[in-house]
């Protein structure tokens, strides 16, 4: 049976006690190391579960995957996903180049097992979907999270601005997910892994403030008022951690913000905020005045 296991979002103790179990009477694990990170290394969690654990990067997800189902139709195989099995839609990048990108979810490893015909089954764990929820904005009123990649000179991806447009017409909060890069390759390298060397960049996670930098950017490219540089938003950082922590204050603020080390997330505020929100996320504000007075003359009285 091919296990999909749920990690939680912080370090190794967030795997559920149902997780643990399989995982120790799994035949291998196998840990998926491109769509996010663990805010602790693997060593750590071969110490806690106390099995080996195969790390499995994008590469061996898309071209090996019956490499990690072999034998799954008689033994325990764990494949374990950061958050929850289910829970994040992440960035594939088909053929290396910027604009073939696809976003898929662990479903394509579950339908290659049942076309295999090896049962499947998953065990569910925090997402960042549902712990976002520890800004004190109520979950059901959140619209499409839309993801944001790093921009380069020449891609600006702007498709994420027509779903915030969407939301925010409605009222609706916004979660933006931030571009993680990892084992990305340079297009110098990539020509020296055709000769049979992998050279792989530095891992880059994208903060709260290169977020708010490129929203605005946007706006300013696309002008059609979406938000501005005042519009309210919640910059998190290490959600579920025992360090995770939240700013609240307007995109230029958030522009210059620093919350520290990975991963971060935003949302984007929307006209429905309700004033149990207001009073939840104010203690979040880098400065009350400005997150009062904005309040007033953009939030209160527009849902």
């Amino acid at each position: 049976m091919l296990i999909l296991v749920g990690l939680g979002l912080a370090d190794e103790t967030d795997i559920t006690v149902k997780g643990l179990e399989a995982v120790k009477t799994a035949d291998r694990v196998y840990l998926e190391a491109y769509t996010s990170i663990l805010l602790v290394d693997r060593s750590k969690l071969e110490a806690y579960y106390g099995r080996p654990v195969i790390e499995a990067d994008r590469e061996m997800v898309e071209n090996s995957s019956d490499d990690i189902l072999a034998g799954a139709d008689e033994v325990d195989v764990a494949f374990l996903v950061i958050g929850d099995p289910f829970g994040q839609v992440f960035w594939i990048r088909l053929h290396h180049h910027h604009h073939h990108n696809r976003a898929t979810t662990h479903t394509d490893l579950v339908l290659r097992a049942q076309q295999l015909g090896i049962r499947t089954r998953s065990i569910p764990n925090a997402s960042i979907l549902s712990a976002i929820g520890a800004t004190g904005l109520q979950l059901y009123n959140f619209g499409q999270t839309v993801s944001m990649v790093f921009f380069t000179d020449t891609w600006k991806p702007s498709s994420f601005y027509d779903r915030v447009a969407e939301n925010r017409s409605v009222g609706l909060h916004t979660l933006l997910l931030l571009d993680i890069k990892v084992k990305e390759q340079s297009l110098e390298n990539m020509a020296r892994a055709a000769r049979g060397r992998r050279i792989y960049e530095p891992p880059r996670f994208m903060t709260v403030a290169q977020c708010a930098t490129q929203m605005l950017e946007t706006e300013h490219e696309r002008r059609e008022g979406v938000y501005g540089p005042d519009a309210l938003a919640v910059g998190a950082a290490r959600v579920g951690a025992r360090d995770q922590t939240f700013v609240a204050g307007t995109l230029s603020q958030l522009r210059e913000a620093d919350l520290g080390p990975p991963l971060h997330s935003l949302v984007l505020l929307g006209k429905r905020t309700h004033d149990l929100e207001r009073e939840y996320i104010r203690q979040f504000a880098i400065d009350t005045r400005v997150f009062d007075e904005i309040w007033q003359r953009d939030y209160e009285g527009k849902q």
